[in-house]
């Protein structure tokens, strides 16, 4: 038996429905009369208006296929509903459970959301219903927003230079894939693959079993007020400390946090500015420390690390961070000298913050010297 259903939204983008599907269904384009497609949080919801036309593909999918679809959807709160399709029959399309759509709700354009979005979620899609064969709905729900981030970052180290001065020149062919396996998915997944990799004497070396970690990349912030000569510090719980047994599992940090789908990093560090320590910075105020992989032997996360020059407040204690995130996070301003104490001292004992305040106390002087208060 086939069963109708009516794409209106992201999966009329025809590599993101392959992956849904696990391949290309026969398709044709349609209409549902009385509704129109409107963006919800950047995503699309079919609304009921009378006299509009809503614009998408039919496609008669089978029991295996719709089974697929229903996972798929339900990932974002999406449930199968029959509809009139204005012709005597219905068709099945999927709606959100509580829509509560804006009065001025725009609407919602494919062709925008491909371009911003199309190859990442196209990506993740693929990811996450592979992991459908060993995990069950409630992982998959919570590993997507990741795997999404996760995709972004993919798409990110493609793009980027890859300079090779001194070390390998690297080609497609010098690490060879054997197989791949995901033995743990959650909010952060782990990937296992047996892999060969060409040896620095030409040859593929043997079959070897790797694991990592992934994990999406992130974005650092170190505030500097050069005017005071006194930088903003964080300070909050860390699970990794409490997983080593450290006596004290609270760290200093500077602001950081992980680089949201389809955001940049400089975006990323502006947000999480405001969000962790409630500062406002502009992006011409932000200076590139540098991107790295903190452990590139067991984790995939890049850092796009960051100074950024600001005016800071006057209250030095404040409590901030995201209650949706159960986020605990103190600040603290301090001057420069007391933050190299800090790091002499050991009581700073973050990567990133190290780095940051490495490359502060090299360019210190010119910033203070070229330094003029930014317009907001």
């Amino acid at each position: 038996m086939n069963h109708p259903v009516f794409l209106f939204g992201t999966l009329r983008h025809h590599p993101l429905r392959a992956a849904v599907l696990g391949a290309e269904a026969p398709f044709e384009d349609s209409r549902l009369p009385g509704h129109t497609v409107l963006e919800q949080n950047g995503y699309p919801v079919l609304t009921a208006r009378d006299g509009a036309v809503a614009t998408g593909l039919l496609l008669r999918l089978d029991a295996p296929e719709l089974a697929r679809l229903d996972l798929y959807e339900s990932l974002f709160g999406y449930t199968r509903q029959a509809l009139a399709d204005g012709q005597g029959g219905h068709v099945w399309v999927y709606l959100p459970e509580h829509a509560q759509i804006s009065p001025d709700a725009a609407p919602w354009v494919l062709s925008d959301w491909v371009a911003r979005m199309g190859e990442a979620a196209t990506l993740a899609s693929a990811e996450i219903m592979l992991l459908a064969r060993s995990h069950d709905r409630d992982a998959l729900a919570v590993r997507y927003p990741m795997l999404l981030a996760h995709a972004c970052a993919r798409l990110r180290a493609r793009a980027e230079p890859t300079p090779n001065s001194l070390r390998r020149a690297a080609g497609p062919k010098d690490v060879e894939t054997v197989t791949t396996a995901h033995p743990y998915a959650y909010f952060f997944g782990v990937q296992s693959n047996d892999l060969r990799f060409r040896r620095f004497d030409g040859t593929l070396s043997p079959v070897v079993r790797r694991a990592g970690f992934l994990i999406s990349d992130a974005v650092t912030l170190l505030p500097y007020d050069p005017a005071r000569d006194c930088v903003l510090l964080v300070e909050q719980f860390r699970y990794g400390l409490y997983l080593r047994d450290a006596a004290n599992c609270w760290s200093l940090e500077a602001i950081a946090g992980r680089i949201d789908p389809g955001e940049a990093p400089p975006e990323a560090a502006l947000r999480e500015a405001q969000e962790e320590a409630g500062v406002t910075l502009c992006a011409e105020a932000l200076n590139f420390v540098g991107q790295a992989y903190p452990s590139p032997g067991s984790i995939s996360e890049c850092l796009y690390q960051y100074v950024g020059l600001c005016a800071l407040p006057e209250d030095d204690r404040a409590i901030g961070g995201l209650a949706a995130e159960h986020e605990d996070i103190r600040r603290h301003i301090i001057s420069f000298d007391r933050m190299m104490q800090l790091v002499a001292s050991g009581e700073i004992q973050n990567g990133p913050l190290l780095t940051s305040a490495y490359w502060l106390a090299l360019h210190r002087a010119q910033l203070r010297a070229d330094y003029s208060v930014p317009d907001l």
